[in-house]
């Protein structure tokens, strides 16, 4: 009995992702076509890989035993593949997550270079604050600012982001100017949360070659970095934020730089993907080409 590869690689997707539509979307094909392969290499088997319902897809216990030796495989085809492609234009479709500033300050507004360089590549883009679940959404590679988490992930640190504490002009007129960390008691922040938490608003500064939070009052809790920025503009509150989310409103006059002397830890920045060992050679030109864009925004690891 011959089994078909790509209906294997089509098996390990709708696995990983538990959904025929996000599968058939990373993969480039009708929801219809996977499902048929499916039913396909289920009747070449013998065997029902896939409990199927409304909301959700999940592996019976022969799809269990078949999945890790199926990921070996369709791994092991894409190094084969790529022994003898180095010369090829690369093609397909790489899906990525990036946070919103990256995406809107730093990579979308080069993405036309990586296409005229590769133009038979196809870039889908996701743009969102929140941490999402690569395996489970089909992601290529992402971007990580702050802990990498995700040990099924692999990839690197390309660096940190130096951060810069900010409020509005209109804000200081208010409640004056902060010039110290004990002025910070009649001051307000703007608090973040991904999870909109009941974690409670603090300021972080250096101390004794550590940080430190400081507990702050705050009127306003947001998990977005748009609307952080937003908030404080808007006169709600002083922020901690990386410098290159805020430059232009700096430079603009819009935000003021505020206690340049107790600025909070610098955020690692990460470059992770879902691959493995076995890299697909697209994915690897994004990843490289991620990385020569991301590196003048970023410092050293050891700074």
């Amino acid at each position: 009995m011959s089994v078909d590869l790509e209906s294997l690689k089509i098996f390990v997707k709708v696995a990983e992702l538990e959904s025929f539509t996000r599968a058939g979307e990373h993969l480039g094909m009708p929801k219809a076509r996977v499902s048929l392969r499916l039913k396909a290499l289920e009747a070449e088997l013998g065997s029902r890989l896939l409990q199927r319902s409304t909301r959700v897809v999940r592996l019976t216990p022969d799809g269990e035993a078949l999945l890790p030796r199926a990921r070996r495989l369709v791994l092991e085809a894409d190094d084969i593949g790529g022994m003898f492609q180095s010369a090829r234009a690369l093609r397909g479709r790489v899906r990525i997550d990036l946070p919103v500033n990256f995406a809107r300050n730093v990579i979308i507004p080069r993405l036309p270079e990586l296409l005229a360089r590769h133009p038979e590549l196809e870039m889908v883009v996701s743009t969102t604050d929140r941490r999402v679940e690569p395996l489970r959404e089909g992601f290529d590679c992402v971007v990580r600012i702050g802990a990498p988490g995700d040990a099924e992930l692999v990839g690197r640190r390309l660096g940190v982001l130096r951060m810069m504490n900010c409020a509005s002009p209109a804000y200081l007129r208010k409640h004056g100017t902060p010039r110290r960390l004990e002025d910070l008691d009649r001051h307000l922040v703007v608090h973040y949360s991904s999870a909109l938490g009941a974690e409670a608003p603090s300021f972080e500064y250096p101390d004794d070659g550590g940080y430190r939070e400081r507990p702050m009052r705050s009127v306003v809790t947001v998990n977005g970095a748009d609307a952080y920025r937003a908030a404080c503009v808007a006169g709600l509150g002083i922020i901690q934020a990386p410098r290159v989310g805020v430059l232009e409103s700096i430079t603009a006059g819009v935000l003021v730089e505020v206690l340049p002397a107790l600025t909070c830890a610098p955020m690692p920045v990460s470059l992770l993907h879902t691959h493995g060992r076995g890299v697909p050679r697209r994915v690897r030109a994004v990843m490289s080409w991620i990385t020569e864009v991301l590196s003048p925004h970023l410092d050293a690891l050891d700074r």
